[in-house]
């Protein structure tokens, strides 16, 4: 692993030779500055990802975006170098990923077909469909349809997010989305930020520093006077209620049913899920992204 990394920080330093905004001396700071970035970023996705793909592979990968973005980054633009870094080697993380192929050709036509049929009935039917209706217009059974469901999860990477079981590929099923699913588009997104407003207050702050802020979890346990496992532990929490509070309002299908109702884990969540319908309307939901669904400058996790 040691010799990996340094072989691959000695080729890519070598790259450094043409004039860019910050000096040799400067970059080469940045990179070795922000070295730990990247192991940070490849553990994260390591957690998401089948066990036989390697940590050698990603950090490589990773390492790469990171001298490419010294090399790019001008500070006069505002944006801190670790974010401007961050987005870049995630992006050769996926892309490495990718290369790889370890996902099934025939996994990701069901996982297009099913989301393009899916956005198809909901525009058709001013509903989400139920699994019935989906299964028939693919011609398929809710058992198949399941099992569908399941290998695209075990087969694809989940998001930043953490709120799909899609690669950004595989969701766009059109390079243009028609006005019906940009509406769509902007209005999960809104429910997205109403159901982050709505988490209990650690939960918010844990899911707003981690993945909006890009704060690394030591930084977040520092903040809050806990270990790092127990800000990995709020963090699976947040990311459970945020799917299955999304779910409740947007596709009651998948929403699960609890055992015992009258559980006080069950009446919490009950309140949580009722604490999103406080938060949001269609209006307030629409008005955080604009007509091409990119999310309106300043705003944030609305509270």
């Amino acid at each position: 692993m040691t010799s990996t990394v340094t072989t691959a920080v000695a080729d890519l330093e070598a790259d450094i030779a043409e004039a860019t905004v910050l000096s040799a001396r400067e970059q080469e700071e940045l990179i070795r500055q922000h070295m730990p970035l990247v192991g940070h970023l490849v553990r994260e996705m390591l957690t998401r990802i089948p066990n036989h793909i390697h940590r050698d592979d990603l950090t490589s990968a990773g390492l790469h975006a990171l001298v490419t973005a010294a090399r790019g980054w001008d500070p006069e633009r505002g944006i801190p170098f670790h974010r401007f870094a961050s987005t870049r080697i995630r992006g050769a993380i996926l892309d490495e990923l990718r290369s790889l192929d370890w996902a099934t050709r025939s996994v990701r036509t069901k996982a297009r077909a099913t989301d393009t049929t899916r956005q198809h009935l909901t525009g058709t039917l001013g509903r989400t469909p139920t699994a019935e209706e989906l299964a028939q217009a693919l011609g398929t059974t809710t058992s198949d349809l399941k099992r569908t469901d399941t290998d695209v999860q075990r087969a694809t990477v989940l998001s930043l997010q953490g709120f799909t079981t899609s690669t950004g590929d595989d969701l766009v099923t059109e390079k243009n989305p028609g006005p019906e699913d940009m509406l769509l588009r902007r209005e999960q997104i809104g429910y997205l930020h109403h159901s982050i407003a709505a988490l209990p207050e650690r939960l918010r702050v844990v899911i707003t520093e981690y993945f909006l802020n890009e704060r690394p979890m030591a930084d977040i346990a520092a903040d809050l006077g806990v270990t790092e496992s127990r800000i990995s532990q709020l963090r699976a929490e947040a990311l459970s209620l945020l799917k299955d509070g999304m779910n409740t309002h947007l596709d009651p299908e998948l929403a699960p049913v609890p055992d015992n109702p009258e559980s006080i884990v069950a009446r919490r969540r009950a309140t949580y899920y009722s604490n999103i319908a406080g938060h949001t309307s269609l209006r307030s939901r629409l008005s955080l992204t604009n007509v091409i669904g990119h999310t309106r400058a300043g705003l944030g996790v609305p509270v």
